[in-house]
């Protein structure tokens, strides 16, 4: 699933500015302008790291994702040897924590269904969720520097003798102070129509100002004439 989306260099594994953005759109239905094959300052989805760990080490009733540094296309990943807290590194640097307990899964089946919902999930929160959002307490993001950094993500599994899972959004919940905000947008893992699980993405947001209906009108426009060119 994931094999167009990165490469192996020796022990390394490398993501190429096209492969990290081809993901984003192609998969995550992610349009950040950090994403794009020309963006001065490119990122790689913290989406893509995340599918990488399951990909790699499979899924595990309770797993924590905290990201500490910005993976470009001049970073060789290191993933350690499986254990219940792992560092993935670049040249020395900590780029992801994944720490993990309970039982885990191998089942490709589940792996693949968790990665497929969670990154469609994720994709789709700007700006159908975040905005929103934000506007409930008459805020929004400086459209001129619309920075959102992606903090970290947890989920927690009852079980894991399922073979799919789907992603039903929970209790969403935004705080601010000053132009510096958090977000936490919470899910439910289902399975066969049983809640199976629990999950949260947490992203900081900075810039914020005034809520103005013409800028978010237009920053939607944006959004939506990006997805439809690019």
């Amino acid at each position: 699933m994931l094999t167009p989306f990165y490469h192996r260099d020796g022990e390394h594994l490398v993501i190429t500015r096209e492969q990290g953005s081809a993901f984003a759109k192609q998969i995550a239905d992610d349009y950040n302008p950090l994403h794009d094959v020309d963006a001065k300052k490119f990122c790689v989805p913290g989406d893509l790291l995340f599918s990488l760990v399951l990909e790699q080490y499979g899924v595990s009733q309770s797993m924590t994702f905290s990201f500490a540094g910005m993976v470009d296309e001049t970073s060789r990943l290191e993933f350690p040897a499986p254990s219940n807290e792992m560092k993935i590194i670049s040249q020395e640097k900590t780029m992801l924590v994944v720490e993990r307990e309970g039982a885990s899964s191998q089942c490709d089946t589940l792996i693949n269904s968790l990665i497929a919902n969670y990154v469609a999930f994720s994709g789709t929160t700007f700006p159908h969720v975040i905005i929103p959002l934000m506007a409930e307490q008459s805020v929004m993001i400086n459209p001129a520097r619309p920075m959102v950094i992606y903090e970290s993500m947890s989920i927690s599994l009852e079980r894991l003798d399922i073979k799919t899972v789907d992603l039903n959004a929970g209790k969403h919940e935004f705080s601010f102070d000053g132009k510096r905000g958090k977000i936490v947008l919470r899910f439910d893992l289902v399975s066969d129509g049983a809640v199976v699980g629990h999950g949260e993405k947490h992203m900081l947001v900075s810039g914020i100002k005034a809520y103005c209906e013409q800028e978010v009108a237009a920053l939607i426009e944006y959004y939506n004439n990006r997805k439809a060119t690019l």
